[in-house]
């Protein structure tokens, strides 16, 4: 498989770049990762790169997007935080990848059983920690069952879980008020704005 070209990108439509992420999710769980050569595209795209896809997603180690949406080298952006929150400079990040450097989707990408919500959840503080888990509050606020505070910790796995899913939510929320210029992309049909979850148990990223 060769490393995405000009030509491949510009053919492809924010649709067509979600289908090409979910098939390679596809490809993950089923253990039938595509043969690739990734000196081979090491080499493609030494003069250039056109990735399709700019990635979202937390700092765990278990979710490495290249791999749960098997990428190759020159395919994906990868932005890593933990909580997979926004800040003035991911947006930048991100306006560079779509506007200049013409990738399709933007998909903030959460998972189950995440340590960064759990420590919101437990109202977490250590360090410059403190204000990062201060980031995914909302998410844990906007969630309103159980409403038994005692049930509201990550000892509740199903509450961890619904809290992460809205916090991929308020994320999409965050990049769509906070960059005008991906808003813009995105009204205009240039690319789409699409949140998923992954699950640590099975591989599977579920799309929202």
């Amino acid at each position: 498989m060769n490393a995405q070209t000009k030509e491949t990108q510009a053919a492809l439509t924010p649709a067509g770049a979600i289908s090409l992420l979910k098939e390679g999710n596809t490809r993950f769980v089923a253990s039938k990762q595509a043969d690739r050569d990734l000196l081979r595209q090491v080499a493609q795209t030494t003069s250039g790169q056109y990735p399709f896809a700019t990635i979202l997603s937390c700092i765990d180690s278990r979710v490495s997007a290249e791999l749960v949406f098997d990428q190759g080298v020159g395919d994906i952006f990868s932005a890593r935080v933990a909580g997979n929150i926004v800040n003035e400079d991911i947006l930048g990040s991100m306006e560079f990848a779509c506007k200049l450097a013409g990738t399709k989707v933007i998909v903030v990408l959460g998972h189950t059983s995440c340590g960064a919500v759990k420590g919101a959840c437990d109202d977490a503080k250590m360090g410059n920690l403190t204000t990062l888990l201060h980031k995914i509050k909302p998410a844990v606020r906007a969630v309103s069952e159980p409403a038994n505070i005692g049930s509201r910790t990550s000892k509740n796995i199903d509450f961890v879980n619904n809290v992460a899913r809205t916090n991929v939510q308020l994320t999409i929320e965050d990049i769509r008020s906070l960059s005008p210029v991906l808003k813009e992309m995105e009204d205009n049909g240039e690319i789409a704005i699409v949140g998923a979850m992954y699950d640590i148990a099975d591989g599977k990223v579920h799309f929202m």
